[in-house]
Parts: structure tokens; C-alpha cells; sequence
């Protein structure tokens, strides 16, 4: 990747705030024309950096699945099992950041082996440490996922809250 000039990567980055700001207030039928002047740039701005929206939206959603599968692999490092805890409660914020861009993250076409992976490790070293109840599943972690994708939907503006109080509750009763 080559290197931007200092305002062309400032531009940049004010386009990304833009257009995940005017995905989560409007959604992503949101036109080019408004993400770019929230951006204060051009719309051939936006396009210089993103050939067409889905290629913006495609970006956000990469960048997004990028930092939940990291997120995973450093929660490992959390004593006492507890890293799961920690994953899944950073996930309900890292989606709630993102809301207008979540019917793009889980279809067909993204690779999430690795994420599946990483969540599987911290739910074996979960149980392994107490944290959570022995007969909990992937498939139960799957479903929080799923869970905090509904909430996070309908709870608007008090999602990242929303979802920390339903992990309250899950964690409650996964114990």
C-alpha cells in the first residue's frame, strides 16, 4: 500500500467517521453525496479513496471483522477464564460502533473461521477456569452474538448500554 500525503489520509479517515456515522443514523441506503459532506470533501473524493459505496461499506465491515477477530485473540490473556467475558463485552461495543453496517457482517461470503476459532478457545479456557457453567456451547456463544445483533437494532443511540446489561444478565446465568 502506498503512502497517502497528509491530507489525502486526513481525508480519508474524516470519510470513514463520515460514513459510519450516517450508516448508524441512516442505514446503508444512506447516499454518497451526504457521507461526503458530513466528510467535508468532494463526492469524487470519496470516490478516489472507495470506487462505489459497497466498496466503502466493504471496507467498514472488513476493518470491523479485523478488530473483533483480534480482539478475541488478545482476550486470551485475561486471567481466570475470564476472557470470554471480556471478548463478548467488547463485541457488543465494537458492533454497537458499527450498527448501521451489521446485516453486512455475517453473510456468505465472509471467512469468519478464525473468529469461530478464537471464540472457541476462550470458551474452552472458560470453562476450563470456572468461569462459566460446563455446559455452555459454542453454539450458546453463537446465540449471544445473534442476541446482541437484535439489540443492538432496536436499542438505536443506547445500544453499547443495552447490550452491557444483557451481558450482565447472560453472564449471571452462565456461571
Amino acid at each position: 500500500m502506498t503512502t497517502l500525503r497528509r491530507d489525502a489520509a486526513a481525508n480519508r479517515e474524516r470519510l470513514i467517521t463520515a460514513a459510519l456515522d450516517v450508516f448508524n443514523s441512516v442505514g446503508l441506503d444512506a447516499g454518497v453525496e451526504v457521507i461526503a459532506q458530513r466528510a467535508g470533501v468532494g463526492v469524487g473524493t470519496l470516490y478516489r479513496r472507495f470506487p462505489t459505496k459497497d466498496a466503502l461499506i466493504d471496507f467498514l465491515v472488513d476493518e470491523l471483522m479485523a478488530d473483533i477477530t483480534e480482539r478475541a485473540a488478545m482476550a486470551r490473556g485475561v486471567p481466570d477464564g475470564h476472557g470470554l467475558e471480556q471478548y463478548l463485552r467488547q463485541l457488543a461495543d465494537a458492533l454497537s460502533a458499527h450498527r448501521g453496517c451489521l446485516s453486512r457482517i455475517w453473510n456468505s461470503e465472509r471467512d469468519h473461521s478464525e473468529l469461530s476459532r478464537r471464540i472457541s478457545v476462550l470458551l474452552r479456557e472458560a470453562k476450563a477456569a470456572g468461569a462459566v457453567r460446563a455446559d455452555v456451547t459454542r453454539a450458546d456463544i453463537t446465540t449471544v452474538a445473534w442476541a446482541l445483533r437484535g439489540i443492538i437494532e432496536s436499542a438505536g443511540d443506547d445500544a453499547a448500554v443495552a447490550c452491557q446489561r444483557h451481558l450482565d444478565h447472560l453472564f449471571t446465568g452462565m456461571r
